[in-house]
């Protein structure tokens, strides 16, 4: 059984049409000689072979025993279908294909070529009523797999197969058949299941499956074929790869994204385990779920051998398409020099919604040093961290660029002290947080033509604490600032210009304990000290910002928010409609000569 190449839960379902492949079509696809028997006079029987070895492609097949069951095919007409040789093509023949049932108790594939590469013998196979070459059920009791070389030597077993509505005319066409690539889709097969994999490699590196089971394959015919295009990627060198060779891969692989169409791949109690002390861990995935607009993992657990474990209840990716790799796979393809950065960010695809539920993760001690054991007032204990949800949303991209994306985190937990060393988070330990439970938000969205970039929101909040929002407008934002090249890219920052910010702060704890813990430090009273920072506010903030009447509202309103602490709102606006620029910022000589510039709207709670 060949390996895919491709993405890896793609790979499942070209993987799993080329089992079915592998079990019964390509062996009876093989050469016919004479047309089928002769028309209703002739006898239903029984008809069995014996050492029958074909070849489809690169594959070669060997059955010691084949009986087809209730056939009107005679043992000679059966020889000759199977028998290699020139003919008819391989759908062609298939269609000549009919029978009750077909048995074959042992099938061995190996693969010509590579001495590395696997042998897979399966175990009584069955198909059964098989019409036209489209069998109503396709069933192996189970298999093993052997490879005896390279990187993948190990072994492996497969428990039992069954895949319903199989079409081996489809599977021919779609492997052996060049086509035009826009060609309708075929159904190759209706479902298709396997129990029980597993496979050691020579590492002892486990990977278990407990069920994989796919539904309504399909496909279309492509130019190179099915397998043309797959063994095209196989053992190429991407970093010495020849302009032409480049442009043909591409080319194939727009062909290949856009020949196949999965309805639902599943895998069930997935596990890899890795056993070598020094490197010991084991995943372990619940479930694993695909469609082409996305997928769902649940129950994600993993262990490390130091001590290390991690758990996700669920995993999910929603609203992803392809079409725009498969645009610029194709544009890549047309190139005649080296595809530059700009031209690589193209095959972005439309990531959509990808959302993560109740994340822990606990850490272990940092282990002591090689000049021996931590100093006990440096040690660093085990850590625990959680996140109840996270989501990341992007819109459809231009140019390989979002126009839009949110990220939103909610219930980020963990001790005070794994943020000891941020900037503005640091401190929170002092004020007696122990535990800390964060949310954050960012909403971003790019009108092009308008060149503006708009913040929906940009915060961040925690339990007990308050939160902090800004609100914003920034203008001058053109494409060019999403250049891959930092030079074009940071130019074109310096025609960007604020039109609006709007901030403002809850107070849900924070401010009081960091009161109660200044306090403490400078032996005042809390009210002592709340009436310096008004007086601060009032005096000495208007004082820096230049004693406008704008200047003079900030200062009042932070001296009503010290005093009673609820909520502190300031909006700036510029006076000219269409923003400050960045070059305005910097060679402004004083906060005030900007000030001046700016309609201020300040007030507390």
């Amino acid at each position: 059984m060949t390996r895919s190449k491709g993405r890896p839960l793609r790979a499942w379902a070209t993987g799993a049409s080329a089992c079915v492949l592998v079990l019964l079509g390509a062996g009876l696809t093989a050469r016919p000689g004479p047309v089928l028997a002769q028309e209703a006079a002739s006898a239903v029987q029984d008809v069995t072979l014996q050492d029958v070895t074909f070849v489809f492609g690169d594959t070669v097949l060997k059955a010691p025993r084949i009986t087809a069951s209730g056939t009107r095919l005679s043992k000679d007409e059966l020889t000759a279908l199977l028998k290699p040789g020139p003919g008819e093509s391989w759908p062609a023949r298939l269609v000549r294909l009919d029978a009750a049932s077909l048995a074959i108790p042992e099938l061995r594939v190996e693969r010509a070529g590579p001495a590395a590469a696997p042998v897979v013998t399966y175990r009584d196979v069955m198909a059964r009523d098989v019409r036209a070459g489209r069998i109503a059920e396709l069933t192996a009791a189970g298999a093993s797999i052997l490879v005896a070389g390279g990187p993948q030597k190990g072994t492996g077993t497969y428990g039992r197969l069954r895949a319903t509505d199989v079409d081996l005319a489809v599977l021919a066409r779609l492997y052996g058949e060049p086509g035009d690539g826009k060609s309708a889709l075929q159904r190759v097969y209706a479902t298709f299941s396997v129990d029980e994999v597993a496979y050691v490699d020579a590492r002892g590196t486990a990977v278990t499956i407990a069920r994989i089971e796919g539904r309504d394959l399909s496909g279309r015919q492509i130019p190179a074929t099915w397998t043309g295009a797959l063994q095209a990627f196989t053992g190429v060198d991407y970093d010495t790869i020849a302009p032409a060779e480049r442009t043909r891969l591409l080319t194939l692989g727009a062909d290949l994204a856009e020949a196949v169409s999965l309805g639902t791949l599943e895998a069930t109690g997935l596990s890899v385990q890795e056993a070598k002390p020094r490197d010991a861990f084991r995943l372990g995935i619940a479930r694993m779920g695909m469609t082409n607009a996305g997928g769902t993992l649940e129950d994600i657990t993993f262990s490390g051998g130091d001590g290390a474990k991690a758990r996700i209840a669920r995993l999910s990716l929603d609203g992803f398409s392809l079409s725009p790799t498969i645009v610029a796979l194709r544009k890549l393809a047309a190139l005649t020099a080296e595809p530059s950065e700009a031209d690589l960010r193209l095959l972005t695809p439309a990531i959509g919604t990808l959302a993560l539920k109740d994340l822990s993760l606990d850490l272990p001690p940092e282990p002591a040093t090689p000049r021996g054991p931590r100093d006990p007032a440096d040690a660093t204990g085990a850590m625990h961290v959680g996140l109840r949800d996270a989501a990341l949303n992007f819109a459809p991209p231009r140019d390989g660029v979002p126009t839009a994306g949110r990220l939103s985190l909610s219930g980020l937990t963990m001790p005070a002290s794994a943020v000891a060393g941020v900037p503005g988070l640091g401190s929170l330990g002092l004020y007696g947080y122990s535990d800390l439970d964060l949310a954050l938000v960012a909403d971003t969205s790019w009108d092009e033509a308008a060149r503006e970039l708009k913040l929906s929101e940009v915060s961040i909040s925690g339990k007990d604490m308050g939160r902090v929002r800004i609100n914003g407008m920034i203008g001058g934002i053109g494409p060019e600032v999403f250049n891959p090249d930092v030079a074009i890219s940071s130019f074109a920052m310096l025609s960007a210009t604020a039109k609006a910010l709007d901030l403002t702060i809850e107070n849900t704890g924070l401010f009081d304990r960091f009161i109660a813990a200044q306090s403490k430090v400078l032996s005042l009273k809390p009210e002592e000290l709340k009436q310096e920072y008004v007086t601060a506010s009032v005096f000495g903030v208007p004082a820096i910002l230049g004693n406008s009447a704008g200047a003079k509202a900030v200062g009042a309103a932070m001296g009503q928010f010290v005093t009673k602490p609820g909520t502190l709102s300031l909006s700036l606006r510029p006076k000219n409609g269409t923003g400050i620029g960045m070059l305005e910022f910097g060679a402004a000589p004083t906060p005030a000569a900007l000030f001046d510039r700016l309609d201020v709207n300040a007030k507390a709670n």
